[in-house]
């Protein structure tokens, strides 16, 4: 196992998209768990779904007082992000914000460019210039990438090895251009980066966008609900817990600066695959939902379900099966996902039944 290089006591933190699903569960962990260190989080709360859910979380993050500081634009501003940088002087970064759905990047693909391209190099940008005039600058830069730039890989599971040159979508080419951008910007300016490949994220108030959360909406409105691939799809879901238990260990480690033969530095540059190893095939999954919304209350004990189900076809930009192999995630830092799906969903339904009353 890595050895810890980065202590977050007294620390500035950060968080890009924090009123997102991850960035939220995320913030409030650190801000739980550390009770000297400081969340600075940025978000352009954007009406990509119901903006109720993410002040929702951000109400959580608010009962820490000072210690969690809310600015309420963009990362595609390039002076914001600056005067930010400028302002808190973040040791560690943590980039989780972006225009995420696959399906969606087919329809306002602008939104895309603005916030993975565009807000992703801004965020370098100012990483690189946080060195200036000698100061220490960001020790670690935390960005998420996506099980999407896989594409239609054949090989599983996969592995960060494997090559990634054929995205079936823009928002995976996006994602894909966010772990070269890194690489250049690690090799050019010296700055410790670390690419997390999230697969299939879902748990208590997470995206309606995903399948486990509009399935719920459609099937308690009495609407038909579609399974894709006629149910033969397989996804690497990965409860929310695990995914911030990895985010946490992975920023304590920033990858080492070491100089090359050439006198020039070695990337100190890393990407890890977080998923739950186990892929669940959909019509499973959905199963699974159904049971534990009826046990939560969510849907009546005869639901009939047969009759709300709808097999189809692929849609564009799907892929088959997602199937994360962890090994280097498990080696570098003593850790795999492993939240049952049963369990996770549970939760969720739990949380759906609350909330939504």
């Amino acid at each position: 196992m890595l050895q810890y290089n980065i202590n977050f006591h007294g620390k500035t933190i950060l968080v890009t998209g924090v009123a997102g699903f991850i960035g939220a569960n995320l913030a409030k962990r650190l801000l739980n768990e550390y009770n000297d260190l400081r969340v600075i989080g940025i978000d352009s709360i954007t009406d990509y779904y119901d903006v109720t859910l993410k002040y929702e979380r951000l109400k959580d993050l608010y009962t820490f007082g000072q210690r969690f500081v809310f600015v309420h634009e963009s990362i595609a501003n390039r002076e914001v992000v600056n005067k930010l940088f400028a302002e808190y002087h973040p040791q560690i970064v943590v980039n989780l914000a972006a225009q995420a759905g696959v399906r969606y990047s087919i329809e306002n693909p602008d939104a895309y460019i603005e916030s993975n391209i565009i807000g992703f190099y801004n965020i370098l940008e100012a990483c690189r210039h946080s060195y200036d005039d000698g100061k220490e600058g960001v020790e670690h830069l935390v960005y998420a990438s996506s099980s999407s730039v896989y594409g239609s890989n054949k090989k599983v599971p996969y592995s960060t090895e494997d090559k990634v040159d054929n995205p079936v979508s823009l928002y995976a080419a996006t994602k894909k251009s966010n772990e070269l951008m890194a690489h250049a910007y690690s090799k050019l300016y010296n700055i410790p980066s670390t690419g997390l490949r999230f697969f299939t994220v879902y748990g208590p108030c997470g995206r309606p966008d995903m399948a486990y959360f509009g399935f719920t909406n459609k099937l308690l409105a009495g609407q038909t609900i579609k399974i894709f691939n006629y149910g033969n799809c397989k996804r690497d879901f990965t409860y929310i817990d695990d995914i911030v238990e990895g985010i946490i260990r992975v920023m304590q480690h920033a990858p080492e600066r070491h100089n090359g033969e050439d006198g020039l530095p070695i990337p100190p540059y890393k990407v890890y695959n977080i998923g739950n190893n186990n892929p669940e095939n959909l019509l499973d999954f959905v199963t699974i939902l159904q049971e534990e919304l009826i046990r939560a209350g969510v849907l009546p004990i005869d639901y009939d379900f047969e009759a709300h189900k709808e097999l189809v076809p692929m849609q564009p930009g799907d892929v088959p099966v997602t199937y994360a192999d962890t090994t280097p995630l498990e080696k570098d830092f003593g850790f795999k996902p492993c939240t049952p799906l049963r369990e996770g969903l549970a939760a969720f339904s739990i949380w759906y039944k609350e909330y939504y009353n």
